[in-house]
């Protein structure tokens, strides 16, 4: 047992390793990591890089956008992942079995390959240079349909049958009985939409025509192209835009966990 715990511990070391090489990277001011011997841990601490990155970028600039992005990609997968996940595992309709295979059969195509087919349908409905342009085409995944009716599949059928009594409406149903039974699900969502939303760089680029519109990972692609000679700096940038994803991530890890096994279980 102990060369088991003994293992994983080394694993989840090598794992975390370039985590911990950037954390190292940004606390050595004005040292180039490519030099010769390289460097891989800092001599001493200092916090010179993230103070001066911040002060060089529009730092709270930055985070608003990406809070904003984020914020209305979290809740328009959350809502419509529900919301078409629910009726395929609950109600019984001619073609439910073709529409949720048709479905599935969607995630084999690459998403880079709708992009051209995104950006001109983000400007022909007037959407572009704003926030809902970013939005809108990832708005839903297939995969959060997936996992929400495999969730869906998990509730007791007595559940909606007691609202039926009650004469609830399908919705209040689904409202007030069926979602706070699937809060799991709904956080496993929540959890991976919002690091795709808070890491997204390249769609907002190109839909976006405001550079002060950017959110902060397509604000630090700016930041490396000027300064890349500059290692601490891009280092400190990143783990400032790292540390929002890894406080979430503690606080949601026990829902994502229970979503997951769930989903598998169904």
């Amino acid at each position: 047992m102990a060369i088991t715990y003994l293992l994983l511990l080394l694993l989840a070391i090598f794992m975390m390793g370039p985590f911990l090489w950037l954390l190292s990277v940004s606390l050595m001011p004005g040292r180039n990591i490519f030099s010769s011997p390289p460097a891989i841990f800092p001599t001493f601490i200092d916090f010179d890089n993230y103070v001066q990155v911040w002060q060089f970028m529009n730092f709270p600039r930055y985070i608003w956008n990406t809070v904003v992005i984020t914020v209305l990609g979290v809740v328009f997968n959350i809502v419509l992942s529900c919301m078409t996940g629910y009726p395929l595992a609950v109600f019984r309709f001619k073609g439910r079995n073709f529409v949720f295979v048709t479905l599935i059969a969607t995630m084999i195509i690459p998403s880079s390959t709708a992009m051209i087919v995104h950006y001109l349908t983000i400007q022909d409905l007037g959407l572009g240079g704003s926030y809902l342009g970013v939005v809108l085409p990832a708005a839903v995944s297939v995969f959060n349909i997936f996992l929400m009716r495999q969730t869906f599949l998990n509730i007791p059928i007595d559940v909606r049958d007691s609202g039926k009594i009650d004469g609830a409406s399908e919705f209040r149903i689904w409202w007030q009985l069926i979602l706070p039974l699937v809060k799991p699900g709904i956080a496993v969502i929540a959890l991976l939409e919002f690091m795709s939303f808070w890491n997204s760089f390249l769609w907002p680029m190109v839909i976006l025509d405001d550079p002060l519109k950017y959110p902060l990972a397509s604000a630090l692609t700016t930041l490396n192209g000027q300064f890349s000679y500059n290692f601490g700096w891009i280092a400190a940038g990143t783990m400032i835009s790292v540390i929002p994803i890894i406080v979430v991530f503690l606080f949601t890890q026990r829902y994502y966990m229970e979503g997951i096994a769930g989903a598998v279980k169904g």
